[in-house]
């Protein structure tokens, strides 16, 4: 078991800078990554529809035999974590607890910002894990639905995207976060711009590096790490259009995916 991939999810290809912290954290630990690009977004669709088509996902991932499961998706992990941790028999983590426990820890005891698509700023889900995490906390959320298609294009420095950043990242900046949690997998790659217009002084909190340390612990507490030794293989795929996903998922991993397979679902 312990030599079995590691299963990742989302409703598409930002769920790759998930991926990536988990190879930079976990070097040894294999992984398989389903991207739902037949589906995606899943930020406008019902909780009840994100939970049926996580639930689809989860056990595809497990008929390939993995050991642990990571929804790196925040809608699904608002929606779905619940009902997939009832049904998985292996670990199953989302990305919104780690990047909120990572918030209050970081917070001087400021207000907390949260930046993420529409869908999971309605959710509330950030908020209310930040204030289990720390009571009282202020939690100030922004929806940003514009920096998912930037980071698509590639447009991470780009001027658009450095006004658009201003503009949505101002009431932020007025009430004074001193933590701003990245609540979407695409932003990440928009560190540098945002961390420039939300200023040095504010702790940027990646969920993704948060969860790939969750998944260490998680695979620690289970005994099931890796073994010394084992060479770590990746495994990529979607529900359609493995040639997009491959021309854009490089921008998000940091080097040329070679190859997709195409697994429809539903």
């Amino acid at each position: 078991m312990n030599r079995a991939p590691v299963g990742i999810f989302d409703s598409g290809i930002g769920g790759l800078t998930v991926a990536h912290a988990m190879f930079e954290r976990l070097p040894r630990e294999s992984t398989i990554y389903f991207g739902d690009t037949a589906r995606v977004p899943y930020g406008p669709k019902s909780p009840d529809t994100v939970r049926r088509y996580s639930l689809e996902i989860l056990r595809w991932l497990l008929d390939q035999g993995v050991k642990a499961v990571v929804i790196a998706c925040n809608t699904s992990t608002a929606h779905a974590l619940e009902a997939l941790q009832a049904a998985s028999p292996v670990p199953v983590i989302g990305v919104i607890e780690p990047g909120a426990r990572a918030a209050a820890a970081a917070s001087a005891n400021g207000p907390i910002g949260v930046i993420g698509t529409a869908g999971t700023i309605a959710s509330n889900a950030y908020a209310r894990a930040i204030q289990r995490a720390r009571p009282g906390a202020v939690v100030v959320q922004q929806p940003c639905p514009l920096f998912v298609p930037l980071v698509e294009e590639g447009w991470f420095e780009h001027p658009a995207a450095e006004l658009i950043a201003r503009d949505y990242l101002e009431p932020l900046r007025r009430v004074r976060v001193d933590a701003l949690v990245l609540g979407c997998t695409h932003y990440p790659l928009l560190k540098p711009l945002l961390q420039r217009v939300i200023g040095a002084d504010v702790h940027l909190i990646d969920s993704g590096e948060e969860t790939a340390s969750a998944v260490d612990l998680a695979l620690r507490a289970a005994g099931l790490e890796a073994p010394p030794g084992v060479s770590a293989r990746h495994r990529f795929a979607v529900s359609d259009d493995e040639a997009r996903f491959r021309a854009v998922g490089s921008r998000f991993i940091g080097e040329r995916l070679s190859a997709a397979e195409v697994v429809p679902l539903g």
